[in-house]
């Protein structure tokens, strides 16, 4: 048996022949796999290492494109709470103002307010007392039937312009030039239009209104309604002038309730603002039986007589 092996060398020097024992040969052989297989693992190695790499790299990306879009939402996220809040806050302030307003009608109509009431129940009751306060303002004569431009006469004794002797005025003659516009100062029915000799009034216009209360509209230039026409707050009726017994153009107005006289002027100075002070000044009428008996009235379009009326009256209040 043959353990040895041969190597034969050729070169410029010769031939040179090395015998090598057999198990040498196998050993070289042997660590020759082992580099091999080592070389082999190191490659899958490699492959594997750079494969991992590649997609943890794509991993990183991946992570750092997430990031960056929470990033993006993020800020929209705080930019949508900062105008959230900036709302809030506008709307907290216009709920206070709300509230302040709301405040200032209570008072104005007499409401005290709760403090454990919402404001949604305050608006309710607030607009409740007001549908009930335009009601009767709509209902019973209120403001001036023309252009306030102050008083010549009061309502009570004097010394009668013409006769030159003292009797009871029962109405208000108020300043007006000859033809300026007469407003009805309350929904009625018109129970007289025309000329009315016996009374000394001249041109007159008689407005029945509900609840027992009359308008009386004396010493007209001309009329513009008829007898037994409804007429609303606010329409024109008549024209002032200077005729019957009369010292000068000027309207006489007049209010009866149940055919006795009231002093007009609380009449004409009634209106929202001063809502409550005609019930302390007028006390021959019985308010809380017309206020009871309104409670469940409501006016769907109150109106004013007229507008230009009450602002010359506030004005020369002022």
């Amino acid at each position: 048996m043959n353990n040895h092996f041969t190597i034969t060398i050729n070169d410029d020097n010769g031939v040179k022949q090395f015998n090598l024992h057999q198990i040498v040969k196998k050993f070289l052989w042997y660590i020759a796999m082992f580099v091999g297989f080592v070389a082999l693992i190191a490659v899958g190695t490699i492959l594997y290492l750079n494969h991992s790499v590649d997609q943890i790299e794509l991993k990183r990306q991946n992570t750092q494109l997430a990031f960056e879009e929470l990033k993006d939402k993020n800020i929209e996220l705080d930019l949508s709470m900062k105008d959230t809040k900036m709302k809030l806050l506008t709307k907290k302030k216009e709920l206070t103002e709300v509230s302040d307003y709301l405040s200032e009608i209570e008072t104005l109509i007499g409401l005290a307010p709760v403090a454990e009431m919402s404001l949604k129940e305050r608006v309710s009751l607030t607009k409740l007392n007001s549908e009930h306060m335009a009601t009767l303002l709509q209902f019973i004569p209120s403001g001036s039937p023309i252009e306030y431009n102050g008083i010549t006469s009061k309502y009570g004794y004097r010394v009668h312009p013409t006769l030159k002797r003292k009797e009871f005025h029962r109405g208000l003659d108020m300043k007006a030039p000859m033809k300026t516009p007469v407003y009805a100062t309350a929904d009625g029915i018109v129970e007289y239009a025309g000329y009315h000799e016996k009374s000394g009034f001249g041109n007159l216009v008689i407005i029945q209104h509900n609840y027992g209360f009359k308008a009386y509209f004396a010493h007209l230039n001309s009329v513009v309604t008829k007898a037994g026409k409804f007429v609303k707050k606010g329409d024109l009726i008549a024209y002032t002038g200077n005729s019957g017994m009369s010292s000068g153009p000027h309207l006489h107005y007049e209010i009866r309730f149940v055919q006795r006289t009231v002093n007009p002027f609380y009449f004409v100075k009634w209106n929202v603002q001063n809502y409550k002070t005609i019930f302390e000044k007028e006390n021959t009428v019985p308010w809380q039986s017309l206020i009871t008996a309104t409670a469940h009235i409501k006016i769907p379009n109150p109106t004013q007589t007229p507008p230009s009326s009450q602002l010359a009256l506030r004005l020369k209040e002022k």
